[in-house]
């Protein structure tokens, strides 16, 4: 039978996870209570109580409470439930994770569920869940419901709420899942939707070769994911053709992926082939929320929801420089592409972000900055939506792993 990690702190919650846990077993699956709290005693028995969770990490519960210290606490107990998620995982004894809470209990568990694997159910019906969430949910993918009311006592709210979250929860874990083939070689490769025509290609294109592609969005969290499991040694190689996301670091968008962005391939030596698409903007939400001191700059409505900003000559030459020295770090085969007719969908002669000179600018710290014995440059006359540049991408990418 299946098992549902349930932890949350059950001293200041006792009720609400009362009733969460008997939706759980009426449903079928098994049950394991880990309590984080450090107050009182809870008003059942957990099969870990604080007591023993503090101690995975070596913590010392009692000192927790008596120094008063929320914030601490909410620290220290989360490492210790880390410890104890990453065990329990090994040992075959959790398939799914359930817990219910505000900020606090919300940050202390999602960092706890993080450490299962992509593809364990993992929920939390949270009062922090229809506001910013990516620093619960990371690269991961836990889901958060919001909890509507807060998450103090059990309501004809918070009972619809709890009760939703925990059916979808069981459904993740109950559900017969599709059993795909599993034994091709995996490519990652970046997309925006400037870029999508490049990369729709080139998932043919590698598909006719006998790659599996997983496609990143470039909004961020989806830079961050690539980064991540590049890491764990998944792919076997990486067309980062959209590096959208340098561009939002530098100048200050809404989809910075930080300053890992185009690491994970270079310090793991997987072998990548990478462009420079979408580097002709910065993105923002709708367009009155356009700081004041970009408003004169050249914008684009993408949608209602996001606007974008042209980049420009002196922007460009900065973010052509940290492309070059990030990829020329690299200690496996790696190749940037110039496309030298447009670097998106958008930037071709005629569209709205054409900027010769800011191109050029780019380029320029591109070619000047490269170096290192594992790297390359090759300057293509096309756009980066043109198939010809698809074509050499893949070509590229495809020769790079056969040489490894």
């Amino acid at each position: 039978m299946a098992s549902v990690l349930v932890l949350g702190t059950f001293d200041t919650k006792g009720a609400e996870y009362a009733f969460a846990v008997d939706l759980l077993r009426s449903a079928g699956v098994d049950v394991t209570l880990a309590d984080v709290g450090i107050l009182d005693d809870p008003p059942f028995v957990p099969d870990f109580t604080a007591d023993q969770v503090a101690a995975e990490a070596g913590i010392d519960r009692a000192a927790l409470a008596a120094a008063k210290d929320r914030g601490a606490a909410v620290t220290a107990m989360a490492a210790a439930a880390s410890a104890l998620v990453r065990r329990l995982h090994a040992a075959g004894e959790v398939q799914a994770a359930f817990a219910l809470g505000g900020t606090g209990g919300t940050s202390l568990a999602a960092q706890a569920f993080r450490e299962l694997p992509l593809g364990v159910p993992k929920l939390i019906v949270s009062t922090a869940a229809s506001g910013e969430t990516s620093q619960y949910i990371a690269e991961s993918d836990l889901v958060l419901t919001p909890s509507i009311v807060d998450i103090a006592g059990v309501n004809r709210i918070s009972a619809q709420v709890i009760s939703n979250g925990v059916a979808a929860l069981v459904g993740m874990l109950t559900a017969d899942r599709p059993q795909l083939p599993d034994d091709k070689p995996l490519v990652a490769a970046s997309m925006f939707g400037v870029t999508t025509e490049c990369i729709s290609t080139s998932r043919s294109l590698l598909d006719a070769l006998g790659y599996e592609t997983l496609t990143f969005h470039m909004t961020g969290t989806g830079g961050r994911a690539l980064e991540s499991l590049v890491r764990t040694g998944a792919f076997s190689g990486v067309l980062d053709i959209t590096t959208t996301e340098l561009a939002d670091e530098l100048v200050g968008g809404v989809f910075s992926a930080g300053p890992g962005r185009l690491s994970a391939a270079a310090q793991t030596g997987t072998p990548q082939v990478v462009s420079v698409g979408a580097l002709d903007m910065v993105n923002f939400g709708p367009k009155d929320t356009v700081p004041g001191e970009f408003r004169s700059r050249n914008l684009y409505v993408h949608n209602s929801s996001v606007t974008l900003m042209r980049t420009t000559p002196d922007e460009c030459a900065e973010l052509g420089r940290r492309l070059a020295e990030r990829v020329s770090a690299a200690v496996g085969p790696s190749v940037v592409l110039l496309p030298l007719r447009g670097i998106s969908a958008i930037a071709v002669e005629g569209g709205p972000f054409h900027d010769p000179a800011a191109d050029a600018a780019l380029f320029d710290a591109v070619r000047s900055n490269l170096s290192g014995s594992q790297t390359e440059l090759v300057e293509i006359d096309a756009a980066v939506n043109d198939e010809s540049f698809a074509r050499t991408a893949v070509s590229t990418l495809h020769e790079l792993i056969a040489s490894t």
